[in-house]
């Protein structure tokens, strides 16, 4: 019981909120009935718990026409059959996508695509570039007042919290008809690459003492090019590093309607409220390592994996640590392989796919293939050890390879998942308008009570 896996220390802490200890006894104790929910409830009355079936499934909660994750196929009967991933926008194949992108604004097409429903033609693609780049600058006395007047250790509460904040700075910020929310969202697609990267120097300044170089946004730049200028203190890269982080935006601009944070946005945004407070919430579920911080924990695992094994060790030495991992006694003894294994795709995940090419081509440009050549080793050997253990395949995630990506390109992990964030709030924007015209109902699932029924007490008679 929850009880026993309490320490001194917690319980000490919870004695100072004026909890004795009977009441921690009666609460989390072997002998609670109140707050004991057994499992074969969840059986009988056919709840689905985390909203999944037994099959591994997602429960349909909607219907969308923005993006489609393919990881299996369902025949008529219900049976599930593994096949090779795909991640479709709007009917087009992610890799169509990435490997038909013009000069580092691949993420900019796919923005127009999932807003609008289709891809743009030169024209339309230029006057939405120039829409973006016209949003790009922030509200004046904004970066004062806002920014580099209250830095916070965490970027993602951060980018919370100043998303809350340009709130403030609409003219008609609880407007949301589906123009409205379409005007609002264009401006968050251009201003969150912003915040996240001033967000990121003014903790650098404020908590670490370190230098304050700030780079405006240019308007000729593309939001993958501006990102590393903003980022970089002598604003310098190069195509194929641009091109690299282009790639890592588009493959994130969406996951589907099911994933948690646009789950998140589309509940909050059926309530009615305003934009800014769907995106907040949207940008607290992406912040949990179970979603959006997967990539800071694969990077961390692989970081502790070379101080083990160092970078020109043998195979042999691979497969000892990945079998100590899954056994609990590496990294965070959790057992868990981060970087394999996904809720949907069942032989592959096409966003590794693409970026495992991606970061081999960066690696060459920056002397890096050493690097590159441990991870791929460390992924062939995890792939037989997990067949051997779990019986199944268990395809690379995309947070194998865009912690690396992300490592290459100089960018530190604590800017991992506002740069997640970054490419997301397009298909957040999506999904709250296509809610709006096509449901319109305020989302409320329902639960089962399954406590008891009791008669009130008198305060002189209860124990």
């Amino acid at each position: 019981m929850y009880l026993q896996s309490l320490t001194e220390k917690h319980k000490d802490t919870i004695r100072t909120l004026y909890f004795d200890d009977s009441i921690l006894a009666r609460f989390f104790g072997q002998s609670s009935t109140h707050n004991d929910i057994p499992g074969e409830l969840y059986s009988k009355f056919n709840v689905k718990k985390g909203l999944r079936n037994e099959d591994g499934t997602g429960v349909l909660v909607g219907l969308t026409k923005v993006s489609d994750v393919v990881g299996y196929v369902k025949d008529k009967d219900g049976k599930v059959t593994p096949c090779d991933g795909d991640l479709l926008y709007r009917g087009y194949s992610i890799h169509d996508l990435i490997s038909h992108r013009r000069d580092n604004y691949g993420f900019e097409e796919t923005c127009f695509l999932l807003l609008f429903g289709f891809l743009p033609n030169k024209n339309q693609l230029a006057n939405f570039k120039g829409c973006l780049a016209d949003r790009y600058s922030l509200p004046d006395n904004f970066l004062i007042n806002e920014i580099l007047g209250s830095p916070s250790l965490n970027l993602m509460n951060r980018l919370q919290a100043l998303t809350l904040q340009l709130y403030n700075y609409d003219d008609d910020p609880d407007n949301t008809d589906v123009y409205e929310t379409l005007r609002k969202g264009l401006n968050l697609i251009a201003k969150l690459p912003v915040l996240a990267c001033y967000a990121y120097q003014s903790k650098l300044h404020k908590v670490y003492h370190d230098s304050l170089i700030m780079h405006y946004p240019k308007q000729d730049y593309s939001i993958a090019e501006n990102i590393l200028l903003m980022l970089r203190p002598d604003g310098q890269f190069t195509k194929k590093e641009a091109n690299l982080l282009d790639a890592l935006l588009v493959i994130h601009a969406d996951h589907g309607g099911g994933n948690n944070s646009t789950f998140t946005d589309v509940v909050v945004g059926s309530t009615g409220t305003d934009l800014y407070s769907a995106i907040c919430a949207s940008l607290g579920a992406l912040k949990g390592p179970r979603h959006g911080g997967a990539n800071i924990s694969v990077h961390k695992m692989m970081e502790e994996v070379k101080t083990i094994t160092g970078m020109n060790c043998d195979k042999g030495k691979i497969r000892k640590v990945i079998m100590d991992i899954l056994d609990g006694k590496l990294y965070d003894h959790s057992g868990l392989l981060y970087g394999f294994g996904h809720a949907v795709y069942t032989l592959s995940d096409p966003r590794a796919e693409i970026l495992r090419e991606l970061c081999r081509n960066l690696a060459q440009e920056k002397g890096m293939l050493s690097t590159f050549n441990f991870y791929k080793m460390f992924e062939d050997t995890a792939h037989e050890v997990l067949m051997e253990k779990k019986k199944k395949p268990l395809p690379t995630n995309v947070d194998f390879y865009s912690g690396l990506a992300y490592s290459m390109l100089g960018i530190p992990d604590e800017l991992y998942t506002p740069l997640f964030a970054i490419a997301r709030v397009s298909g957040w924007v999506s999904h709250n308008m296509e809610n709006k015209m096509y449901d319109g109902r305020i989302m409320r699932p329902a639960t089962k009570y399954v406590g008891e029924m009791h008669d009130f007490v008198d305060m002189d008679s209860r124990s």
